[in-house]
């Protein structure tokens, strides 16, 4: 008995001697849903492989922006990481159908999009490029912010500087609505919002309320101009060293901490309205109409590279 005892002892000081340490990375706060989503599937990663799969989180960009995080996870140096959508379509073209304006109606919408077999197939594209997607997260709804004026149609967006992803998908969506859009990483535009080198930037009420925006940025329009999802990645060379129980175990972890954090924004989201209005920010809601019928030639300008059939299969998705 005692050699048998001994026997399990040592395979289990090998387990923990071997254990997969995953850096996992994001440029945003501990206070944005982000972190919330990374720290619940580091949770459940540990949980579900019995602590044979660890995971240790990067937050504040400390190991590099979004594109930087994309590269580095192509050459294993960092594991995994929980990126905007915005980067990617510079590696993957046919993800910025996603980014499409007021493509998706709401968030059971885009859910029901994204956790199908059209989310499926998108992330099928990824892996050639050395990137396993684990699940979809959040970025959400994605909403005007400015220091300048109300917007309540596009033509009060004519003059305006303003920040957007490094997205060819909107920067078009925001010159249409008459906006000068100015591609920028989230870290640079932090500062130009400060320094009031640009006018305003477009983003969920996570991130207005978590970067504190409402004290640059004295107007917010609910355009809800385009829903932002948030895939949680793995390094290729990364998902290749897990066995198959522990790569099962890391797709439940990641689609569970990506339910958990949605469900956390849907129940924020009227007590972060009512934080910012206390907090002096004029909210407005604009007819959405005139946007819409602004923004239809960045849908035929796109139409042929995203493909037709593949833009009305999420519009037909009820």
């Amino acid at each position: 008995m005692r050699k048998v005892a001994a026997i399990i002892s040592l395979a289990c000081l090998a387990v923990s001697a071997f254990a997969l340490d995953i850096k996992l990375a994001h440029v945003v706060n501990e206070q944005d849903s982000f972190h919330l989503a990374a720290v619940k599937f580091k949770e459940l990663t540990e949980k579900y492989t019995n602590g044979a799969v660890k995971v240790t989180i990067f937050p504040n960009a400390t190991l590099g922006d979004e594109r930087t995080l994309l590269e580095r996870m192509k050459m294993g140096i960092v594991d995994a990481g929980i990126i905007t959508n915005g980067p990617i379509i510079n590696f993957v073209p046919r993800f910025g159908v996603i980014d499409l304006p007021f493509l998706f109606r709401s968030p059971e919408h885009a859910y029901k999009v994204l956790d199908g077999s059209i989310g499926q197939s998108l992330f099928a594209d990824l892996e050639a490029q050395g990137w396993k997607g684990l699940a979809w997260a959040e970025r959400g709804f994605r909403n005007l912010t400015n220091n300048r004026k109300p917007v309540q149609s596009p033509k009060d967006m004519e003059g305006l500087k303003i920040r957007v992803m490094q997205n060819p998908v909107y920067v078009d969506s925001f010159k249409a609505l008459g906006a000068n859009a100015v591609p920028m990483a989230w870290t640079e535009a932090l500062t130009a919002l400060q320094q009031k080198t640009i006018d305003g930037q477009e983003n969920p009420l996570n991130v207005i309320v978590a970067f504190k925006l409402d004290e640059s940025q004295k107007y917010m329009s609910i355009t809800r101009h385009a829903y932002a999802p948030a895939p949680i990645l793995m390094s290729m060379m990364t998902w290749k060293k897990l066995s198959a129980p522990q790569q099962e175990a890391v797709l439940k972890a990641a689609r569970e901490a990506a339910q958990f954090e949605r469900d956390f924004n849907n129940s924020s989201e009227a007590q972060w309205m009512k934080d910012l209005a206390a907090k002096g920010m004029v909210i407005s809601t604009p007819d959405l109409k005139p946007f819409l019928d602004s923004v239809k030639p960045v849908y035929d300008s796109y139409a042929d590279k995203f493909g037709k059939d593949l833009i009305n299969s999420i519009l037909a998705v009820k």
